[in-house]
Formats: structure tokens, sequence, C-alpha cells
């Protein structure tokens, strides 16, 4: 009897037997799923439209402007004087600015300077500045600042979707492990159901003694006790789960009951290479935010540099009286409106402290882009070391479960001989199941420790 029991309880435990059919969510395609429909994922791909959108709207300082002024005044029927003017002016990337203007003026009363002819007067030139403003002005140093943010933002989003990816490794991995767990102490409770039977028909032939089936049923308790847990951190790492799914229309999904992780132990191909982790350092998303918000500074700092010149400003009209004519009209001959403006302030106390101010900014940001590579450089190397013991205490651990279950077979044979006792059996199998519980938590902490490894790198999903 003894021996027909025994060999049913080791079927039982060397086999795995499936109820239903089981659909298998992979981590490639939970990862594809979530790149495509997160909402973090895209807010990721807002912050690139909104780097376009800072670059057109500092593109819309060199937009041309057209005016147009209106100056009348009439008094006991006399027409004092009717200023009427129109123009555009287009400024250049290269700070030149491109006039061109129509007077037409008439009155009793004019300033002589605003007499014109009766047919009006078109004037077409330009301003340029010779001092401050030359080599950089406030629109370029926009557009320059601009563009650099509309680089960052490629970084920035880079960052958001490396840290989404850490949380959906994470998630899914502990999700699987639950899984693992949950479906080993299943097998558990299967297993001591038999035996708790198989105990009580023994006992009803009297081949055991009574003691024999509370200690088969206080363990098919505990294991069952268990089993509820594990079933329940199943359920909210399901749920937990879920909340990284989201569907084409934006709303939340929740995973189909039926749907199962795929198996946590299995011959992965995870490998790094360190060397490629070091190097990749130097372009992390974060290093590169710290770059272009430098670049930024820098030029803050080129345009308070600036400011240290005196204000040298000319401006050139042609002056003609049709449209055709400005290609008779030669410089400084005739016709033409020719000005000066040259002003500086004595001390420069307000300049040098503008430069001084952007100066201490660099420096401050730069002391933090170096300690950020610092910090993400120890980073990388604790993660790597982290990788390396987590492999050896999954291939130590693999060792010593298949060991302690070489030793519940021989107490197994023993107990069939009549020279050990059930509380052994139970013993050495609770020894098998904690063991392969504590290797479910290794095998999912070292999948969850590659992709540490490539976060602190600077990769994700890519």
């Amino acid at each position: 009897m003894k021996k027909l029991i025994l060999s049913s309880l080791l079927f039982i435990f060397f086999q795995t037997a499936w109820s239903q059919e089981m659909d298998t969510l992979r981590l490639e395609s939970f990862l594809d799923w979530v790149r495509s429909y997160h909402p973090v994922a895209r807010q990721a791909d807002i912050t690139l439209e909104m780097g376009a959108m800072e670059v057109r709207t500092a593109r819309g300082a060199f937009d041309p402007l057209l005016f147009g002024n209106l100056d009348q005044k009439t008094f006991k029927d006399t027409e004092y004087y009717n200023y009427r003017e129109a123009g555009i002016t287009v400024p250049t990337v290269a700070g030149v600015e491109l006039m061109g203007t129509f007077e037409q003026n008439t009155g009793q009363f004019l300033d002589p300077e605003a007499t014109v002819p009766s047919g009006g007067l078109f004037a077409a030139g330009a301003a340029v500045n010779l001092g401050q403003g030359l080599i950089l002005d406030e629109r370029r140093a926009m557009l320059r600042q601009a563009k650099l943010y509309q680089q960052s933002t490629e970084a920035e989003r880079i960052a958001i979707l490396n840290e989404l990816y850490l949380g959906g490794v994470e998630m899914y991995w502990k999700w699987s492990e639950s899984y693992a767990n949950m479906k080993a102490f299943e097998e558990a409770v299967r297993l001591t159901e038999i035996r708790y039977g198989a105990v009580k028909l023994s006992f009803e032939q009297g081949d055991v003694a009574a003691i024999d089936t509370v200690e088969a049923y206080t363990q098919l308790l505990s294991r069952q006790y268990r089993l509820q847990g594990l079933q329940n951190q199943f359920f909210v790492d399901t749920q937990m789960l879920s909340a990284f799914l989201w569907n084409e229309e934006e709303q939340p999904m929740l995973l189909n009951p039926s749907v199962v992780p795929q198996p946590l132990v299995e011959n992965d191909q995870y490998a790094i290479d360190p060397a490629e982790l070091r190097e990749n350092i130097s372009i992390h998303p974060d290093l590169r935010i710290a770059d272009f918000e430098l670049a930024s500074l820098d030029v803050d700092r080129q345009l308070k540099g600036q400011s240290l010149l005196p204000v040298v400003k000319l401006k050139y009209n042609f002056l003609v009286e049709e449209l055709g004519g400005f290609e008779q009209s030669p410089f400084f001959e005739n016709n033409y409106k020719f000005s000066v403006s040259v002003y500086t302030p004595i001390l420069w106390r307000k300049a040098r402290g503008s430069l001084g101010l952007a100066k201490a900014k660099i420096d401050f940001k730069q002391n933090s882009r170096d300690l950020k590579e610092l910090q993400l450089r120890t980073k990388l190397e604790g993660e790597i070391n982290s990788w390396n013991v987590i492999n050896q205490q999954v291939s130590t651990l693999r060792e010593n479960v298949f060991n302690l279950e070489r030793l519940l077979n021989a107490e197994l044979r023993r107990f069939e001989m009549g020279e050990s006792s059930l509380f052994l059996v139970n013993a050495r199998e609770v020894s098998v199941f904690d063991a392969k519980i504590t290797l479910n938590g290794l095998a999912a902490k070292r999948k969850i420790s590659y992709a540490k490894v490539r976060y602190a790198a600077g990769f994700g999903f890519e």
C-alpha cells in the first residue's frame, strides 16, 4: 500500500498539470504596448512638440513688421498738418534690419523736416549695430537658446521613456514572480492533499498512527494559508501591471484573467558588456540635458559680454519719389537719410555684474554636471556589481534546489522502507518549496537587475 501511495506522490511532484489553455504575455509585447500607448510615453513625445514651438516662438522675433501712422490736425477750416506714413521692417539673423517706408505729408503748418513731394516719398535702407549687438543680440540669442532647448527635449524624452521602461520591467517581473510562487504552492497544496488522503487511508487500514493524519492535515492547512497569501499577491501585482496598459483611445485596460507571464526561470540570454555601458555614460540623457543647459548659459554669457561694448547704431536710407528710382541712387551723394547713434556708460557696473553672474552660473552648472556624471558612473558600477552577484546567487541556489530535491527523494525512499517519518518527509518538502520560492525571487531580481544596469547606463526601450 505504501509503495502505491509513494509512487503517486512522486509522479505528481515532478509533473506540472494545466487545467486550461493560458495566453502568455511576453515582456517584449508588454513593453511595445507600454511604449505605444502609456500616457507617460505620450507625454515624452509631447516634449518634442514643445521644443518645436519654442523655436517657432523665437523665430517670431524675425518676422517682418508692417506699420502705419496717421496724424492729422484741422482747426477752423484750416488743415494744420496731415502726416501719413506706412512701412515695413525686416529683421535678419545677420543682425541687419532692413527697412522700407512711404510718407506723404500735407498741411499749412508742417514741420520743415516733414516736407515731402506732393506724391509722397519712398525710403529704403537698413540699420546695423557696429558695437553692442554686432556679434549677438537679444533676438539671435533667443533663437540659439530655443534651438538648444529643442535639442534638449529629445534627451528629456529619452530620459522619461527610460524611467517608464524601468518601471514597466520591474512590475512585469514582480508579476511573473508572484505567478511562479502561486503555481509552486498550488502544486504543493495538491501534493499535500493527496498525501493527506493517502495517510488517512493508511490510518483507516491500520498502517499508520492517528497522529500521522494530524501531521498531514496541519501541513495541508499551512500550505493552503500560504497559497491564499500568494494568490492575493498575484492579484495585487496583476492590478499594478494593468496600470501600465492603455489602449489607443487613451483608456486604461485590465488584463484578462487567462493571461499569464512568460516563465520566470528559463534559459534567457541576458548578458552585459561593462565596457560599452561605461562608454555610454558620456551620452547619458541626464548629462546631455546638462550639456544643453550649459550651452544655453554660454549663449547668455556671450550676450552679456556684448553689453561691455558701446552702442553704435548706423542707419542709412535711400530717398526717392518713385520706386524705380532706387536703382540710380548712389551712396552719400544725394537723396539719402543717414544717422549714427553712439552712447556708452562710464563705469560699466551693470554690464560687468551681469557678465560675472553669467560666468558664475556656468561654473555652478558645470560643477553640478561633473558631480552628476560621477554619481551616474558610481551608480552604474554598483548595478554591474549587483548583476554579477545575483548571477552567482542564482547559480548557487539552483544547485541548492537540485540537492534539496535529491534529499527529498532519498527521504521518500527511506519512508517507503519504514526508516523515516512523515514529519521528516514534510520538513524536506518544506525546504524544497521554500528554496524554490527564494529562487523565483532571485530570478526576478536578476532580470530586474539587467534592466537597472541598462537604465543606469542611459538605455531604455531601444
